[in-house]
């Protein structure tokens, strides 16, 4: 293993919520990184090299701080090969290409857009100011709105999947079914989910307008924003066999791994209810990721020893994290649940278990995506996105673009996703809220607690068997 001279810690970042407090859900990929003088501590940090204070650049000065980011820090410094449009020419290409053309910041923003698109890299791009703005409120766990999640069922509706508990919305009862038919008297038909949560979001103390429909029914309340709770943990129950269950939604907040630390302590408290849980399953599906730090914090609840992950940088340099013997950690035998939706800190995690043989994985393979971004603050409110590692797994499998494979096989198809098979807590019609973790319709989740049924039976299966509970038909 070779050590960088200078030292850095890492945290990865997948996920850009479309929120008025909780909504409907859009995931954009993108992961950090955080050098040890920056200008926060890890978890709750942006990645930026000396935290420039907030100052009005030139657009010139604005285009040629991103130039140098680039030039700098991108993980791949063969530019010839990825810029084969140019010609083969290098990144020194773009130094002085917009020279006394930038006559304003939107001028200077476009500039840079375009440089960075021709890299042929999804994952570095740039962020304006209110992208930026939402990435530090997301790490840090925080979120203004009314407190709702919604969705856009097949007729286009804007549909309330569930108010969150002690929020506006669900104190002025707001039901999961209630259609959002108007925000502040403008009606929202035509418009996209992520244009009816702008509208929903706002500061705190200020107020919004619903119109909704509930059935026949058509009213009009009056909400006044406020701080939301992001959690991170959303499913915490006891299964049948004592079998403890957990959802964890995504790394993004720091306080993820407190989140896991307390329901994984409270699966192991016995009570009037139910014994101490005697296995886990822990499920990752449609879990885009979210911090490294806490990736790694939950690795080590899970294991004394091993490699973690390791990331090789522009520099070609492979640094490995190695678990550590923190003080909360848990013996109990796990199954993690993962599908095409769980990605970045989510196969981290998946992949730090599976390779460490501390955990069995169950579902659909997973996301892959194994590189490593960084959050650059630009000095001006702005920023920009730049991958500047991959990363593998304890050993040293590079899941990107062809992600982590289960080691249990559970084809989903579109008939049996239709049919309310899938993750519990999607409901394809928009109709039926009631779903539970218990309610057994779940395949994928009913094939992971066979599994822990077998494993605690010492009757594991081989690895890698493919599920029988379904034939597939269009994945």
């Amino acid at each position: 293993m070779v050590q960088k001279s200078k030292p850095r810690k890492w945290m990865l970042r997948l996920g850009a919520l479309a929120i008025c407090g909780m909504a409907g859900l859009t995931y954009t990929s993108l992961r950090t990184h955080v050098p040890l003088n920056s200008f926060e501590p890890l978890e709750p940090a942006l990645a930026e090299e000396k935290a420039p204070s907030r100052r009005e650049f030139s657009p010139q000065e604005l285009y040629h701080r991103a130039w140098g980011i680039i030039k700098d820090s991108y993980f791949d410094q063969k530019f010839g090969a990825l810029l084969a449009a140019s010609n083969g020419q290098d990144w020194n290409r773009w130094d002085h290409k917009y020279d006394g053309k930038l006559k304003n910041q939107e001028d200077a923003e476009k500039a840079i857009e375009t440089m960075l698109a021709s890299l042929g890299d999804p994952y570095t791009r740039f962020l304006n100011a209110e992208n930026f703005g939402d990435e530090k409120l997301q790490i840090q766990a925080k979120l203004f709105g009314v407190g709702m999640q919604l969705g856009m069922n097949k007729e286009h509706k804007v549909v309330v999947i569930a108010p969150i508990d002690n929020t506006p919305a669900s104190k002025a009862g707001m039901h999961s079914g209630d259609e959002i038919v108007e925000v502040d008297s403008k009606p929202v038909k035509g418009q996209s989910l992520d244009q009816v949560v702008k509208q929903i979001r706002g500061e705190r103390n200020t107020k919004v307008s619903i119109t909704y429909m509930r059935g026949t029914k058509k009213d009009v309340v009056a909400l006044v924003r406020d701080e939301i709770p992001i959690k991170s943990v959303v499913a915490c129950q006891m299964l049948p066999g004592d079998i403890g269950y957990i959802r964890l939604d995504s790394f993004i907040s720091q306080k993820a791994n407190d989140e896991m630390k307390k329901a994984i302590g409270e699966l192991r408290e016995k009570n009037d209810k139910h014994g101490p849980a005697k296995a886990l399953i822990l499920d990752l599906r449609n879990n885009p990721g979210g911090l490294l730090a806490n990736a790694i914090d939950i690795a080590n609840m899970f294991l004394d020893k091993g490699v973690i992950v390791s990331t090789i940088d522009a520099d070609g340099y492979k640094t490995s994290q190695l678990a550590t013997r923190s003080s909360f950690k848990t013996d109990l035998p796990a199954v993690l649940l993962i599908n095409k939706g769980s990605a970045s800190a989510s196969e981290i995690l998946s992949g730090a278990l599976r390779d460490n043989q501390r955990a069995k994985l169950v579902g659909q393979t997973s996301f892959g995506k194994g590189l490593v971004q960084a959050i650059n603050n630009l000095g001006n409110g702005t920023g920009v996105n730049v991958t500047i590692a991959r990363y593998l797994t304890p050993n040293d499998t590079d899941i990107h673009r062809t992600g982590i494979v289960p080691d249990y096989d559970v084809k989903l198809s579109d008939d049996d996703f239709n049919a309310g098979k899938g993750p519990w807590w999607i409901d394809p019609t928009m109709t039926n809220f009631k779903r539970s973790a218990a309610d057994g319709k779940d395949i994928q989740l009913s094939k992971a607690i066979d599994v822990i049924k077998q494993m605690l039976s010492g009757t594991n299966q081989p690895t890698v068997a493919s599920s029988t509970e379904t034939t597939p038909k269009k994945d």
